[in-house]
């Protein structure tokens, strides 16, 4: 049953959501500290112990590689219909992202030249989970910014089966035209593309959605890598009104919840008879759901009705949520948006339900988590890009800027750096000289 609350209830509210906050338990971390250890030192010949280990699986190291007419045959069994809707979703993202690309720059002064490069990241490795579930989405959320930065290389690790059980992957790999993929999973596959094996050389970035052992094995070799973000439990966030269709409501808080036992779906509303509805709703169709005791689960635990006396008291509160998703249905006036600094992502209207961002749209479904859109960013193209800053200072500009420079490192105690530049201020004679 859902709770409802008020808003002297925000300490309440806010204790239960930092609960969700679960970080790898030490037998995990202690578990995958091994098996990252274990590919490090041993290469191909880990990754085929555990491979037949986890996922009862015995791959040589030569079959560990995905053959392009493997990947071919595999799309062919992919419905033709939902090939069709894939293809729309890869254009729409496309058109998105392409909007994100960070160009080049410089401008110059008397005497001096500075700028900044953007280049891709030299290689990125994609996690894509198997399992029971398919999340076709995922990978095309993480592979064509990746494409539209222009990575050279795009790697792909997904568990044995997965082609197998789920098609429609192996159909949106072949899409993308993605020719390095690798039948590797969960932690072991993280260390293949952090060190890198015989078979599987190391890459630059990782990103990808994964169980625990997954973002345990992220979380670890961040530093020798890049990774993408450490994902935690979901949520959505609906600011509504009593004018708002408790309907609908219901359905974007189930549609949170399904996901997992700790996603949480929260509802702002300013009637108490509208919080009775809207729980009503969830109740009724919590029922007709395929993973009906999930969500059950994720509500009775982490469903919430906040009622507060106005929507404009709503900000203040999802501010310090931060929520992943945040939906603003037509009754509160979209000049709202504005008073919202911290969401991964806002849904605005009544006809924008979290799913459309999740699958359609073409904005990136892959944000922040647990409260951390307060600093971190949705996915996206600048993700797998890198700068460089770029200086040049003619003779004369050093000349006339040196012992402003001078006496900034000697503030520092650096007087090497200092050198550096008063040594260019010599005649060429002293310098001669010195270096006898």
């Amino acid at each position: 049953m859902v709770r409802i609350y008020h808003a002297k209830d925000r300490a309440r509210l806010f204790a239960r959501l930092e609960s969700r906050k679960i970080l790898a338990t030490s037998e995990i971390s202690a578990s995958v500290r091994q098996i990252l250890s274990q590919v490090q030192k041993e290469g191909d010949r880990a990754l085929v112990r555990f491979t037949e280990r986890f996922d009862k699986v015995k791959l040589q190291a030569r079959q560990l590689r995905v053959r392009p007419q493997t990947l071919r045959a595999a799309a062919r069994k992919a419905d033709p219909a939902l090939l069709r809707d894939l293809e729309k979703a890869i254009f729409n993202i496309h058109a998105y992202h392409k909007r994100q690309v960070q160009k080049s720059w410089e401008y110059r002064k008397p005497g001096a030249v500075l700028g900044q490069r953007v280049l891709p990241i030299d290689s990125v490795g994609v996690y894509v989970p198997g399992g029971s579930a398919a999340y076709p989405s995922s990978v095309l959320m993480n592979v064509i910014p990746a494409k539209i930065a222009g990575v050279p290389r795009i790697v792909v690790v997904t568990p044995p089966g997965t082609f197998q059980q789920h098609p429609i992957i192996a159909a949106a790999l072949y899409e993308l035209n993605m020719t390095e993929i690798y039948l590797v999973g969960g932690a072991q596959a993280v260390a293949a593309l952090a060190y890198g094996t015989e078979t599987i050389p190391r890459v630059d970035k990782i990103v990808g959605p994964g169980n625990a052992y997954v973002s345990a094995a992220k979380r670890e070799v961040f530093g020798q890598v890049d990774i993408d973000m450490i994902a935690g439990p979901s949520e959505v966030v609906i600011m509504a009104t009593a004018e708002s269709n408790p309907r609908f409501i219901a359905a974007d808080m189930l549609s949170q919840a399904e996901h997992d036992e700790f996603a949480c779906s929260i509802c702002f509303t300013d009637s108490m008879p509208h919080a009775v509805l809207v729980g009503r709703e969830l109740q009724l169709q919590l029922e007709s759901l395929d993973r009906k005791e999930i969500a059950r689960k994720s509500i009775d635990n982490y469903g919430a009705i906040v009622v507060m006396d106005s929507y404009h008291d709503y900000p203040e509160w999802i501010n310090e949520i931060a929520p992943e998703h945040l939906e603003i249905f037509s009754s509160i006036p979209a000049s709202m948006i504005r008073e919202v600094r911290n969401a991964g992502s806002i849904f605005y209207g009544d006809y924008t339900p979290e799913a459309v961002g999740d699958y359609f749209a073409g904005s990136n479904h892959v944000l922040p988590t647990a409260g951390t859109a307060r600093f971190f960013s949705p996915l996206g193209v600048y993700h797998f890009q890198r700068k460089t800053g770029i200086i040049r200072y003619t003779k004369q500009e050093l000349a006339r800027t040196w012992k402003s420079i001078d006496a900034l490192a000697r503030s520092e105690g650096l007087d090497a750096h200092a050198r550096s530049v008063s040594i260019r201020q010599e005649s060429p004679k002293t310098l001669k000289r010195k270096d006898k």
